[in-house]
């Protein structure tokens, strides 16, 4: 049996205090090492040679967190990064940089390979083992996947401590699957539409001090005029491949209400990614409150979803399956008559597990490459 984790509106208010409360103790650590001499890096950082890349009209500077800074860099220029890791050298990859970057297409016809995890919050050593288990990529991430289609479910950051590295390699495996005739799907949740707005509750304190090592806000490091920045909003909130529905949360009776088509809702919430709720046209806000498609906790939590619903949003979009992540579960699962699929498993903690379609077939597949029908 599964087992939906409880309370979770509360264990996020918890973790809020919690996180503060982290960032505090993280804080005076640092400075009681710094002033005895052990480190010797500023208080305020944490040595990172993870790349940033930021935009000033033709000119292009690279940055990272130990502060480091290359801005003889031009637009238009082949530019490749270096993406690597102190403790796994084994894990260094390399990423070129995308000549142009275009809005993602709401809608796919059907394959018949796809992998989908969620939540993967910057915990970059699950992920990869996962890949690697259900042959999506081999140890130097050459995409091994085919014409198969790799989505992810949204909350690419927050929690995890290797946030930006997960976002380079998803970035780096979109060009390498479409070159192959696969694809990568990035669809936004709520703590990646946070992150864009501001709102860091949830950043892990590393990537506050990266900011202040480069003299710069949190919410800077994602902004239009940055390269990560810039790819984050060509994705969307929602996407169909072929009869399966994919987002973060779920679809809440007032969305099933407007009648509004995949690309319609898309477009129509893209341009607000970045702006914070106060701000949000009233129109626009019920995308961003507890019934939009990255924050809705109907389909396993009170008041519960009932099949009518889902039945409703299935005939709306057209479609025969959901898979959503965003509320913890113990197991990749399937529910409503497995019309919906939920696949957050808690990274965190230990599970790691993602699905895998196979010809309409669903499974349950983990970090070792068992497979379970669902």
């Amino acid at each position: 049996m599964y087992k939906i984790y409880q309370g979770i509106a509360d264990k996020e208010i918890n973790y809020t205090l919690i996180c503060s409360f982290n960032k505090y103790l993280y804080f005076m650590r640092i400075v009681y090492l710094y002033f005895l001499g052990i480190i010797c890096t500023p208080v305020f950082g944490q040595s990172s040679n993870v790349p940033y890349v930021f935009y000033n009209k033709d000119s292009i500077c690279i940055r990272n967190g130990s502060g480091e800074n290359n801005c003889s860099r031009r637009t238009g220029e082949k530019i490749t990064l270096p993406i690597t890791f102190a403790d796994h050298p084994e894990w260094n990859f390399s990423v070129e940089l995308k000549k142009k970057l275009t809005n993602e297409p709401s809608k796919f016809k059907a394959v018949e390979t796809i992998f989908a995890v969620s939540d993967i919050e910057g915990e970059f050593e699950p992920f990869r083992n996962l890949l690697l288990a259900n042959k999506v990529i081999d140890e130097n991430y050459n995409w091994t996947f085919g014409k198969g289609h790799l989505v992810i479910c949204g909350d690419l950051f927050d929690r995890g401590k290797q946030v930006t590295e997960y976002l380079w390699l998803l970035y780096k495996l979109e060009q390498e699957a479409q070159a192959d005739g696969g694809y990568v799907h990035v669809v936004l949740g709520n703590h990646d539409i946070m992150n864009l707005s501001g709102d860091d509750r949830y950043v892990q304190p590393k990537y506050l001090d990266e900011a202040r090592m480069m003299n710069l806000e949190y919410k800077d490091m994602f902004t239009v005029n940055t390269e990560l920045g810039r790819w984050l909003r060509t994705k969307n909130i929602i996407e169909k491949i072929g009869k399966t529905l994919f987002m973060h949360a779920g679809i809440s009776p007032r969305v099933n209400q407007l009648q509004w088509d995949i690309t319609t809702i898309n477009n129509t919430v893209r341009p607000y990614y970045d702006q914070a709720m106060r701000e949000l046209p009233d129109t626009i806000r019920m995308f961003f409150d507890a019934g939009s498609p990255f924050w809705y906790r109907g389909y396993f939590k009170a008041p519960l979803a009932t099949e009518a619903q889902i039945d409703s949003t299935c005939t709306l979009f057209g479609v025969k399956k959901i898979v959503v992540g965003h509320t913890i579960m113990d197991k990749v699962d399937t529910f409503f008559n497995k019309k919906v699929y939920g696949i957050d498993v808690n990274q965190h903690e230990g599970i790691y597990e993602g699905l895998l379609i196979q010809d309409e077939q669903y499974f349950r597949v983990d970090d070792k490459g068992n497979k379970t029908p669902l």
